[in-house]
């Protein structure tokens, strides 16, 4: 059997999976299986697939036997290591949201990289414990196995100053409250497959909108961000599912002041209470608010569509034009009627939608949904943060062999 490289990328109530097989010493990865454990500590349910999409392991669980993610993460390893003859993958990559100022690249784990990824929970109170979780956990039972940290923020470091920056005294910019940017896997994965899907504007001017239940928007030039909608933490920019997006400051001194609420009930509120859900009273889903006759589902989109479009006129500021916009995650690829009504909204850049191609997508796979004369293309590019993760690590896995 071949080494294999297993990609983990770990949430609250899931850990979805990739396992890549290394092919030969300079070729690369191909697939082996992909999957993941959800429902952990309420309905739990693994299900994995191999790489012609067939389903070889469909399997639930009494929430009493995978009541945590450590749980889950023990059963996926046996489960794994069952299939592959007891075999334990050579090296596994992980999703760590927040690198902070001090990675800008992606590393290999040890206990110094740790303890500096442990002090960033704060900043990231709804991913980094769980992304640290299976780092922890294999390294207690598999101490010599490579583990690598890929960071969500490490694309968006090169930020020219004015982007990076907050009005903020210096002390506290040098202390780390800057815009660091998230999502930077899934942006890096778009720039890096463009030039084979759509070369024409692999080089150019692009605002890539990962619009998930986290959602942000990246202005990308060359190759390299520029500006992104999300700063300090996972908190600001677009309206997200659960998460408030830009948010005046004062808006907090106020909760804290008049209201008397506590920090902690300050968080919890912004975290998994605000976005969509909270617009709306009734899903942090566009899917249920979009099935939905309710006006408060309608203001929710609304709402939502109309700050992505604000972000897509002013990350075009930055770059002082526009050649393309890429559409991606969850609501980027499966909601043809939000991708429509930015670009309607985004007419005054030139963008004209062909709206067939647009509604074709989820049938026939289409990626240019925009029309010959539109002066900025459209497309619509699934991401593949796993398949990123896993390309770092191998680098670092080959890097240290040599």
């Amino acid at each position: 059997m071949p080494d294999t490289i297993l990609v983990a990328n770990a949430g609250s109530s899931s850990i979805k999976f990739q396992l890549f097989d290394i092919v030969g010493e300079t070729s690369g990865l191909d697939l082996n299986l992909k999957g993941q454990v959800e429902g952990i500590g309420s309905h739990p349910r693994l299900i994995a697939r191999d790489k012609q999409g067939e389903v070889v392991a469909h399997e639930t669980f009494a929430a009493a036997d995978l009541p945590d993610a450590q749980a889950a993460l023990g059963h996926l390893g046996s489960w794994l290591r069952a299939r592959h003859g007891g075999a334990f993958p050579v090296a596994i990559g992980h999703r760590v949201v927040h690198g902070g100022p001090t990675y800008d690249t992606h590393v290999a784990i040890d206990d110094d990289v740790l303890a500096k990824l442990e002090v960033l929970v704060p900043l990231a109170p709804l991913h980094q414990p769980n992304n640290l979780l299976p780092i922890r956990a294999i390294r207690a039972t598999q101490p010599d196995v490579l583990q690598v940290a890929c960071f969500d923020t490490a694309f968006h470091r090169g930020h020219p100053e004015v982007a990076d920056r907050y009005a903020i005294p210096e002390q506290l910019y040098q202390e780390g409250v800057r815009r660091y940017g998230f999502h930077g896997l899934s942006y890096e994965y778009i720039t890096w497959s463009l030039p084979t899907l759509a070369p024409e504007v692999a080089g150019g001017r692009l605002v890539v909108a990962h619009l998930g239940s986290g959602a942000s928007m990246c202005a990308i030039r060359d190759g390299r961000s520029l500006d992104s909608t999300m700063g300090f933490t996972a908190l600001d920019g677009l309206p997200m599912g659960t998460r408030p997006g830009q948010l005046d400051a004062g808006v907090i001194l106020h909760l804290l002041t008049n209201n008397g609420m506590t920090a902690d009930a300050i968080q919890h509120m912004l975290y998994h209470n605000c976005g969509l859900k909270g617009l709306s009273g009734i899903s942090n889903d566009v899917r249920d608010l979009l099935a939905s006759d309710d006006p408060r589902a309608r203001l929710a989109l609304d709402y939502f569509v109309y700050r992505a479009s604000l972000a897509l006129g002013s990350l075009t500021a930055a770059m002082e034009g526009l050649d393309a916009v890429v559409f991606t995650a969850g609501i980027g690829e499966n909601a043809p009627t939000i991708r429509a009504r930015i670009c309607r909204k985004a007419g005054w850049l030139g963008i004209e939608l062909d709206e067939a191609a647009n509604a074709a997508v989820d049938a026939a796979g289409a990626r240019l949904i925009s029309t010959g004369a539109s002066r900025a293309r459209v497309y619509v590019i699934p991401t593949d943060e796993e398949r990123m993760i896993a390309h770092h690590t191998l680098e670092i896995l080959r890097r240290r062999r040599r």
